[in-house]
Parts: C-alpha cells; sequence; structure tokens
C-alpha cells in the first residue's frame, strides 16, 4: 500500500461546544520528547498537575488526577466507583448530559430517579428532596454546565439536599472547569469530573477528575470492586498517589498513562493559573454577555433566561425559514468557523456557540456574529448590524 500524503488538516475557528482552540503552547508541549510512565522526571509532571488541578477545581481533595479518556471517560469512572448494585442515585436531568449520567449509572447497577427541569433552566434542589421521597440515596448527581443547552447551574443548597439524603454529591464540570468557578470543597462536592477539551484548551484524551475523602472512604467499604478494571480507582491511585505499604513513593503500574497528553495538559493548567482564575473567569463573562448582546441586537431569541446562561455555551434559536444545517455549513464553507447543532430537544431548532478558553477572544466573538449576519442574509433573511451593541457591551 502506499501511503497517504503527510496529514494537512484545515485551521478552523472551532465555536462550537467543543473541542476549542488550542493555544500554541499546549500544541508545542504535545512535541516534546516521550519519556517512561514510572521515570522519575514523568512523576515529577504528574505531582505537578495533580496541585494544578486542586487549583483549578478549588479543592484540597488529594485523589486529583486526569483520567485516561475523554470526559465520558470521567463521567463513567465516578459512577461505576461510586455505585453499586441497587444503589439508589438521584439524577438531575435537564438536558442531554443528566441523560447520560442516568445510562451510565443504570449500567453500574444503579436504581435511578431522575430529577427532571425543563430543558434550558436550572434544577430546583427542592425537587431532589421530594423525589428521595425519605428514602436512603447514595448519590445525587448533577451537571454544572448542561453542554446541551448552555444552562449554569447554581451549587448552592445541593451539599444540605445530599447531607438529608445520606448521600455523596457528584457534579459533572466538563464545559464549567477552567471557564466558571467550580469551588468543589466550598460546595461540598465529593466527586466531579471534567474534560481537557472545553475551557481548559487541551486536545480531547484526558478527563480531570476530582474525589474527595468522604467518596474514597465509601470506595473502601465497596462490596465488591468496580465494575470496571481500566476505570478503578482503587488501583489507579496506586498509580498516581503511590503505595500505601511505600508510604507513597513506589508508584504501581496500572496502564500506560498518556505521557504527551499529560505534558499537553501540564502546559494548559499554566496558562490557566498564569492568567488567573478570577481574571479568566471574568474574560469569560465579559466577552460572552457583549456576544449575547450582539446577538439580540440581531433579533436573534437565547431560550436560556441570563441569570441562568453558561458564560463559555449560548443557546440561540434558529428564526423560523431557515436552515439551522445551512447556516453551519456556510460559516464553515466561508469562514472556516465552526459552531454546534443543538441536541436532543433543541436538534434543529437551535445553535450552540462557544467561546472557551482560548477562543474566547472579541475577535472571534465578532467573527461570529458578522458571519452569522452574512449567513442569514444568504437566506434571504436581513438582520441588522451586531456589532454597535457588542462593542457598546464591552465598554468600547
Amino acid at each position: 500500500m502506499k501511503p497517504p500524503a503527510p496529514l494537512s488538516p484545515p485551521h478552523r475557528v472551532l465555536m462550537g461546544p467543543g473541542p476549542s482552540d488550542v493555544d500554541p503552547r499546549v500544541l508545542a508541549a504535545l512535541a516534546q520528547p516521550t519519556i517512561g510512565h514510572l521515570d522519575p522526571a514523568f512523576i515529577v509532571v504528574m505531582e505537578q498537575v495533580r496541585s494544578m488541578l486542586q487549583a483549578v477545581f478549588g479543592t484540597a481533595n488529594q485523589l486529583t488526577i486526569p483520567m485516561s479518556g475523554t470526559g465520558s471517560a470521567g463521567m463513567e469512572a465516578a459512577m461505576v466507583n461510586l455505585v453499586e448494585p441497587g444503589d439508589r442515585v438521584l439524577v438531575g436531568v435537564n438536558g442531554v448530559f443528566g441523560g447520560r449520567l442516568c445510562a451510565v449509572a443504570e449500567r453500574a447497577g444503579g436504581e435511578v430517579v431522575q430529577v427532571q427541569a425543563d430543558w434550558g433552566r436550572a434544577l430546583d434542589p427542592d425537587a431532589f428532596r421530594v423525589a428521595a421521597a425519605g428514602r436512603a440515596v447514595k448519590v445525587v448527581a448533577l451537571v454544572h454546565a448542561e453542554t446541551s443547552t448552555g444552562v449554569l447551574q447554581d451549587l448552592r443548597g445541593f451539599r444540605e439536599v445530599a447531607d438529608d439524603v445520606g448521600a455523596l454529591l457528584l457534579v459533572d464540570a466538563v464545559t464549567s472547569l477552567g471557564g466558571c468557578a467550580v469551588d468543589l470543597d466550598a460546595h461540598g462536592v465529593d466527586a466531579a469530573y471534567s474534560g481537557t477539551q472545553k475551557c481548559l484548551s487541551c486536545p480531547p484524551g484526558l478527563a480531570p477528575l476530582s474525589v474527595s475523602a468522604r467518596a474514597v472512604q465509601a470506595l473502601s467499604t465497596r462490596r465488591r470492586p468496580a465494575v470496571s478494571w481500566y476505570l478503578d480507582l482503587a488501583l489507579i491511585a496506586r498509580y498516581w498517589l503511590g503505595t500505601e505499604e511505600s508510604g507513597g513513593t513506589a508508584r504501581a503500574y496500572h496502564h500506560t498513562a498518556p505521557i504527551n497528553m499529560i505534558y499537553g495538559l501540564h502546559e494548559a493548567l499554566r496558562l490557566v493559573l498564569e492568567e488567573g482564575l478570577e481574571a479568566r473567569f471574568a474574560r469569560h463573562r465579559r466577552i460572552s454577555s457583549a456576544f449575547a448582546a450582539g446577538l439580540q441586537a440581531m433579533d436573534l431569541v437565547l431560550p436560556v433566561p441570563a441569570a441562568e446562561r453558561l458564560p463559555q455555551l449560548t443557546l440561540v434559536a434558529v428564526p423560523q425559514g431557515i436552515d439551522e444545517a445551512r447556516v453551519r455549513a456556510d460559516l464553515l464553507a466561508e469562514h472556516s468557523l465552526e459552531i454546534g447543532g443543538g441536541l436532543g430537544a433543541f436538534a434543529g431548532r437551535a445553535w450552540r456557540i462557544g467561546l472557551m478558553g482560548a477562543g474566547c477572544t472579541e475577535g472571534n466573538a465578532r467573527l461570529c456574529l458578522s458571519a452569522l449576519r452574512g449567513a442569514h442574509a444568504r437566506q434571504g433573511l436581513a438582520l441588522p448590524d451586531p456589532l454597535p451593541a457588542f462593542v457598546a457591551a464591552l465598554g468600547g
């Protein structure tokens, strides 16, 4: 077989629901020399990654590590380690990823009770109390940033709910980590997982995960090992934290870690901390708010109320008579700009536009507003100029 031509992927402006634009420094880190996953030099990298993840998650949890796999691997790791057959699990469902949490919990053998909210709206903590109906619950689970709808869930009040029903609190932070405050310890979260390809602006392939001491204790009292050997945290902790018998100085082989991906995450986390968490969160809020003002100036509808809107991902309703897939294809062809289509209840009815991490810039927001206006014009719908409202909202 004659080999194909060398890879030459196009340059895209990634403004969908992920992956996001990757900083050149992260790409350079990925190209550093590969060394062994038990090399002393790599152990130093591992420890630095753990420390930086603790800072970004807002936690002192020792078991704060990147799982080998995308954000979905983090979701599955959390569920299969915390849930045993017969355990009752309350899951908030107001979008696709709440539904996916249900599916994973059921596969782990959990007795799932769904706590529903309208798509595009946040969950109510009191609804979880009602759903528990006075019964014992092992895990209360919800999505912090629902990528399918662009809803940011307020985590306040859920620790109290979990305490009331005797449960561990599990949070999906796939689209929130690095873009808005997660603050696991302040909210009493027992387990949270994320992905590298959203606001951390690292290529997909790792799932940051953090587990509290209370949850680690629950792992140690399981009646049987986790159903997944690959995602078994009791085994993986012996690699990332060291073995108990060695006092944490010796690492036990579990699987070959994705060394160069961890280099990339290391540099991505350095970029986050160099910018500063509060400054980074403020950047996402400022540019997203101005972007929303530009969208509304074009008379486009944003289904999620402003108070519940996720800064790093905006849901935009498709105007009547507009072919939403054609708009996305137009943006890709004319501007090399990617946005996402709707999922689930919003499939064919909305776009999902991301302003995440390195891609959350004034230039990207301007480009997308102008490109959307042009794409609508090519389908015969004239929209007002969004840029004056965008600039005014930026304060410029």
